[in-house]
This record gives structure tokens, C-alpha cells and sequence, in this order.
């Protein structure tokens, strides 16, 4: 018969499709342990369970599907000019070091007889985001699904960010940006991807 422990890691696993609360537990209680820490000090009794709870979510877009977002809100129109979303929060990290990176992104298409709800964008971002990263992987993943699924006529993304790896360690360089950008269809024209990274520049007042 299956230990009491046994049974919760099991119905977690079941319930999540992924690793359990906790076995991420036990795995954080014992780095907390091998840094010199004692795990059962006071402050740190609660820390494996709120480290695991926190990787979960951070990590959760593994049992999300970004193209299945788009497809529920997807509407028959016939506008064919640009739609753009500029300057939707970004959070991710980085699966050299599992530290985070965090910045912008900006996301364009223009639709060939449909719009997706402006809502699904940033949420697509998050399903690839919330997932280990690099941020070149993380932008050909955002544009190829929306390209995909919305067939549309072009789509551009361009992501800004700073790399926590880059900024607490190695070469330590805090002011650091990094631009990764990705262009299909009717960006990879001069004039539409002009209009668009001058879009992505311009403050509204």
C-alpha cells in the first residue's frame, strides 16, 4: 500500500500533469541544505514550499497551448492593416542559470480575414515565457505560433530585456539591453517594418 506521502505526490501529479508540490519541495529543502543553510531554521521553514509553488508557476506554461489561446478568440474581419501591441510585460527564465530575464515585448500582424482578441497576444507571450528560455527561442516561438494559427498576411515581434545572469554574475554589466526582433510576410518589407519599429518607438501623450 502506497505511503500517505506517496499518495499526495501521486494525486499532484495527476491533478497538474507535471512534477509534484512536493517533490519540488524536498528538492528545494535540499539546496537550501548543501548552500549551509538549515532548512528548519525559522525563516526558512516555509521557503522550500514557496520556492516550489513559485517554480510552478513560472514554469507552467508547459501544460499550456499558446495555439489553442488564439484559435478561442478569433473573429472573421476584414481589416488588413497593422495591429500592434507594444510594451507587454516580460517575464521569464533563463535555462542556462534559472535566473530570471525580464523586459518588453511588441507584437504585430496584420490579419488576412481574421482578428484575434488583443487579450490572447500578451497571453500567448506568457504561455512561452513562463517556461526555461532563451530569449531567441522565445521570440521564433511567439511569432511562429501566431503565424500559424492566425495565417495572417505578416507578423513581427521584438522583445527588449535584461538578463538577471548578466546583471548578478559573470560579467555583471547592469545597464545591459538585449534586442532580439523576428519578422514574417509583409514585415520582412522595408516600409512596413520602418512603420512598425516606429510605432514601437512612439509614446503616446
Amino acid at each position: 500500500m502506497a505511503s500517505a506521502k506517496s499518495m499526495i505526490e501521486m494525486t499532484e501529479a495527476d491533478t497538474n500533469g507535471s512534477l509534484s508540490l512536493t517533490t519540488l519541495m524536498d528538492s528545494f529543502s535540499s539546496v537550501i541544505e548543501m548552500v549551509g543553510e538549515d532548512p528548519t531554521r525559522e525563516g526558512l521553514q516555509k521557503t522550500p514550499e514557496r520556492a516550489a509553488k513559485a517554480m510552478k508557476f513560472l514554469t507552467q506554461g508547459y501544460q499550456q497551448d499558446a495555439a489553442a489561446i488564439l484559435k478561442s478568440a478569433m473573429f472573421r474581419e476584414e481589416y488588413s492593416e497593422m495591429v500592434l501591441v507594444k510594451d507587454i510585460e516580460l517575464y521569464s527564465l533563463c535555462e542556462h542559470h534559472m535566473l530570471p530575464f525580464f523586459g518588453k515585448a511588441h507584437v504585430a500582424y496584420i490579419p488576412n480575414g481574421y482578428i484575434v482578441g488583443l487579450s490572447k497576444l500578451p497571453r500567448v507571450i506568457d504561455v512561452f515565457a513562463r517556461r526555461l528560455q532563451v530569449q531567441e527561442r522565445l521570440t521564433d516561438q511567439i511569432l511562429k505560433c501566431i503565424d500559424d494559427t492566425l495565417n495572417p498576411l505578416g507578423v513581427a515581434v521584438v522583445i527588449e530585456a535584461r538578463h538577471m545572469c548578466m546583471m548578478m554574475r559573470g560579467v555583471q554589466k547592469q545597464n545591459s539591453v538585449t534586442t532580439t526582433s523576428a519578422f514574417t510576410g509583409a514585415f520582412q518589407q522595408f516600409e512596413t517594418r520602418n512603420e512598425f519599429l516606429k510605432l514601437i518607438g512612439t509614446k503616446l501623450h
